[in-house]
């Protein structure tokens, strides 16, 4: 189960840190309760029956109404109380929120409820402005838009319509405002920031050269390397292409899939790429969600939760964006 609660299907409790400790906030209003109450004889027999009645039809018809409400929108409260919308805004989250919205223009579009939906691509313009105003990882949003583009397209187009829940209306009104972020994001330009001080050019090549060892994004080497004749240098280093191999892949994969140079040396830099197309690279994210197997709920790591176990570093297991997924298949 994902969540800790009083329902299989409920998204768990909210709690609050205070300087006593953790303690668990009470939605009053918000909890069903069994309305298959008694009814005494002596109302029964009174006058007043038929309001009695009446009432109780309202009382059990609200209740459906709510255990409706929970069940069809699962993962919808889920990306609320998980806080998705602001998650955004914290660096160390962005990319896996990012990753997690990809993965569900992929393969998840047609099982989200019309509450996910709008919670989807609520989130989903909000990526795209953070990009355009903080010109953040533009790359990864492209990605992510061009996948959601193509799945739309393949989903009203070859496969048929009926599939989307939801009127075919606003998913067409969706693929438009898609292709509006996309030349937006095609046409955006990072102007070139003018400082006085000490810039990246300025460090001397041995601490350059350990910057570029931190990263574990080819692209993100590649585009560095674009900047000036040394870091193009720095960034054709096959120690650095042989590390960033190792950090992805497994010698397993390696033998598979060899490359070699003309005087019989491994090219690092095609080897990575060709073992790129056959086997997922190691994924990592500055802030991962976790969740807790004693206590059975999620949580984002930097935030913690109030675990009651002996040991709760033991209990925690880092959640990738596509097991994220799995939860949810019920």
């Amino acid at each position: 189960m994902p969540f800790l609660g009083q329902d299989w299907r409920s998204p768990g409790w909210s709690w609050t840190k205070t300087e006593h400790g953790w303690k668990r906030i009470v939605f009053y209003g918000h909890e069903l309760e069994d309305n298959n109450r008694e009814i005494d004889l002596k109302e029964l027999c009174s006058g007043n029956n038929e309001n009695l009645f009446v009432g109780d039809v309202c009382e059990l018809a609200t209740t459906k109404r709510k255990k409706d409400f929970y069940n069809n929108n699962t993962k919808s409260q889920s990306l609320n109380r998980l806080d998705f919308s602001s998650a955004i805004q914290d660096l160390r989250r962005f990319n896996y929120v990012a990753k997690l919205f990809q993965l569900i223009a992929r393969s998840q579009l047609t099982s989200l409820s019309g509450a996910a939906q709008k919670n989807y691509f609520n989130i989903l313009e909000k990526i795209v402005r953070k990009v355009l105003e903080d010109h953040y990882n533009p790359r990864l949003v492209k990605e992510l838009l061009q996948d959601l583009s193509s799945t739309l397209n393949n989903l009203t187009v070859h496969v048929g319509r009926c599939v989307l829940v939801g009127n075919v209306n606003i998913w067409l009104c969706r693929l438009e405002t898609i292709l509006k972020w996309q030349q937006q994001l095609n046409n955006l330009q990072i102007p070139k920031q003018m400082c006085d001080g000490m810039s990246f050019n300025d460090l001397p090549l041995y601490m350059q050269n350990k910057i570029l060892y931190k990263l574990s994004d080819a692209y993100d080497i590649i585009n560095l390397g674009q900047a000036t004749p040394t870091l193009h240098i720095l960034s054709e280093n096959r120690t650095l292409w042989k590390r960033l191999c190792h950090f992805h892949f497994s010698d397993k994969q390696f033998c598979r899939n060899l490359v070699l140079t003309k005087s019989d040396n491994v090219d690092w830099k095609l080897m990575y790429f060709t073992l790129q197309k056959h086997y997922p690279m190691k994924e990592q994210y500055g802030d991962t969600l976790h969740f807790c197997k004693h206590c059975s709920i999620l949580f984002w790591k930097d935030c913690g939760h109030p675990c009651t176990a002996n040991d709760p570093d033991s209990c925690l297991m880092p959640i990738s964006p596509q097991h994220f997924i799995d939860l949810f298949k019920f």
